[in-house]
């Protein structure tokens, strides 16, 4: 059976969505449902609510668990609509609250790498087709994306109300740096110095850069040094296919150096934007080794999907550090975004490693024709190349 990434005890912000116990208990007090959604919840666990007297008029329950079918059934008799949870899953069909690196990493301690959450589910991914499932395997994993978009959508909504769109800078790059090398120290202190600016830090949560990124922005509460102290135990285990090596220093880390924030889930909404930012990956890359230094992770299995929605947010601007194909499309996704205007104004692109960009993959020669083409006007001026992390951080935080 399923088991769904834990509640926060805080309030949902959306007054139809009901997405923890608390909040259903407390409606369900009241004697009516009607026309609510009530997502991903265990109902089947003491106390058992009595549903046999609410009005649910067009209540939707959607991934709920239910003390029995014959609940269900009497619910949509009078008027429900149910979409149960699908049977022989090893994820939640719609989880109410984005993943943290401790769901992800669940059963690591018993098992090792195989025995994780996040790696029994890429498994459970290959062996139903991969990014070509079944249809019920299809219908499971839009459902589960479905809901890590609207959980996505209530977690950062406190962030974006405090400091705006502009507020949210992603961070892009290849997932094959090694821990220890040149471009991964340069990518943490991007996250550190970002994320002490009060920039929301979004990468695409895997290894390399991403981490890297990820993990600055989780020590942006402590000095420097520390920063330093934490890659160089990184570093003794470089290599991301080592897994089960990469992912115990990287707990070991995380026990180490942990943020001197709360994070105890409902403490403070921001507290995990402050603590590791925002990572956003897909089972589709499931090979690699989750990225445990984000605060919050919504984690895909369409990968179309995600790489739309680290780009939507990333209002900011975007840093391009050194990659390869996958790095490259999203650079050219970001600019049909820019160029048509699509999610709104864009943030500066600042391309880090000056020589990479303009000789090995020339990349920002091809961009600026094209932006200074774009029906808004010439947006060629916002594309920036740099060497300098302190510059890249100075021309996403000017204003």
């Amino acid at each position: 059976m399923p088991t769904p990434p834990p509640a926060d005890v805080i309030e949902p912000h959306a007054t139809n969505e009901i997405e923890t116990r608390v909040e259903f208990d407390r409606r369900l007090a009241g004697g009516d449902l009607t026309g609510l959604t009530v997502q991903g919840l265990r109902l089947d666990l003491d106390p058992v609510p009595d549903l046999s007297r609410v009005t649910v008029a067009g209540t939707l329950f959607v991934g709920c668990r239910f003390v029995s079918r014959e609940v269900g059934a009497d619910l949509v008799r009078r008027g429900a609509n149910v979409v149960p949870p699908f049977s022989g899953l090893p994820y939640p069909t719609q989880p109410s609250h984005l993943y943290t690196p401790e769901d992800l990493a669940a059963g690591f301690a018993e098992a090792g790498f195989e025995g994780m959450y996040d790696t029994r589910v890429y498994a459970h991914f290959r062996a139903h087709g991969g990014a070509l499932p079944d249809v019920k395997e299809a219908l499971g994993q839009r459902l589960h994306d479905h809901g890590v978009d609207n959980a996505l959508a209530d977690a950062t909504r406190s962030w974006l109300a405090a400091y705006g769109p502009q507020s949210v800078v992603g961070i892009m790059g290849g997932h094959a740096v090694p821990r220890g090398s040149v471009p991964y120290r340069m990518a943490a202190v991007l996250g550190w110095e970002l994320a002490r600016a009060d920039r929301l830090v979004i990468t695409g949560g895997g290894p390399g850069v991403m981490e890297a990124a990820n993990l600055g922005a989780y020590l942006a509460g402590h000095p420097a040094e520390e920063l330093t102290e934490a890659i160089d135990l990184l570093a003794t285990a470089p290599d991301f296919t080592d897994h089960d090596r990469y992912t115990a220093v990287a707990l070991r880390v995380r026990e180490r150096h942990a943020p001197p924030v709360p994070r105890q889930r409902g403490a403070d909404d921001l507290a995990w934007a402050r603590a590791g930012g925002l990572a956003v990956p897909t089972w589709l890359y499931g090979h690699e080794p989750a990225n445990l230094f984000a605060g919050r992770i919504a984690k895909y299995f369409s990968n179309a999907i995600r790489e739309d929605t680290i780009l939507r947010l990333a209002r900011g601007g975007i840093v391009f550090a050194p990659g390869r194909a996958g790095t490259v499309q999203e650079v050219f996704q970001a600019a049909t975004k820019t160029f048509y205007g699509t999610d709104g104004s864009s943030g500066a692109y600042v391309f880090l490693d000056r020589t990479f960009w303009t000789t090995e993959l020339p990349v920002e020669s091809l961009l600026r024709p094209l932006l200074a083409g774009s029906p808004l006007g010439d947006l060629s001026p916002s594309i920036h190349l740099t060497d300098d992390v302190h510059e890249a951080v100075r021309l996403l935080t000017a204003g």
